[in-house]
């Protein structure tokens, strides 16, 4: 993969480069959000696969990541764009998943302990998907916000197995932790997306929209 690290901390962004090219990644480095801007822009057709962007940055050290992040995705969208930071805000989640249903994610920093799993997040984002560490999503299924008369509309059942989704789990984790058949998990979701009114499209990710329709209630 070809990966832009942006991280004003010169110890963290350096180190996260040498251990990504380390397992044979292209990688390129930037310390504010205007120059990963800029240089996604640069790319043109040879642009990043996925950009692992520190939220806090200068001048402000509050936003200024997330802010970036969103204008890559205008700027980019088929660029995946990971926010990876050392808090699990639900706002700043909300604001990248509320501008973009693919290719987005937002992992703790605790989590490149596993680099394994850290580097298969990186290509599961480049290849469009959602990628939300399990205290994000916690965080997010915790914290409601409005309410959606759609979702009245599910049985319980189906709530736990949206709820598990927005947890991030798969249908065969699902499928164990509710003592369900692979099978009956998949009916179950079928269910809730026709329920929600989510037809297949090849613009949108049904999985990733019925997730944001519950964590937005």
């Amino acid at each position: 993969m070809k990966i832009l690290v942006v991280d004003d901390n010169t110890i963290l962004r350096e180190g996260l480069a040498a251990l990504l090219t380390g397992r044979g990644h292209d990688v390129a480095t930037a310390g504010t959000g205007d120059d990963a801007i800029a240089a996604t822009d640069r790319g043109g057709a040879h642009a990043f696969d996925v950009v692992v962007m520190d939220i806090r940055m200068p001048p402000t050290h509050t936003d200024e990541g997330v802010r970036a992040a969103v204008s890559i995705k205008a700027l980019r969208p088929d660029v995946g764009v990971l926010l990876f930071s050392q808090y699990a805000e639900v706002h700043w989640a909300r604001t990248l998943l509320e501008v973009a249903t693919s290719g987005v994610g937002y992992l703790l920093k605790d989590r490149v302990a596993d680099v394994g799993g850290f580097i298969d997040a990186l290509q599961q984002i480049a290849a469009g998907n959602v990628v939300l560490d399990p205290e994000v999503a916690a965080a997010l299924v915790n914290t409601p916000r409005t309410t959606d008369s759609d979702l009245a509309q599910l049985s319980f059942r189906e709530r736990d197995v949206l709820r598990l989704m927005a947890e991030g789990r798969s249908n065969g984790a699902i499928a164990t932790a509710l003592f369900l058949s692979n099978s009956t998990v998949e009916k179950h979701i079928t269910t809730v997306f026709n329920k929600l009114g989510l037809e297949t499209s090849p613009t949108g990710h049904r999985r990733v929209l019925a997730v944001l329709r519950y964590l937005s209630t």
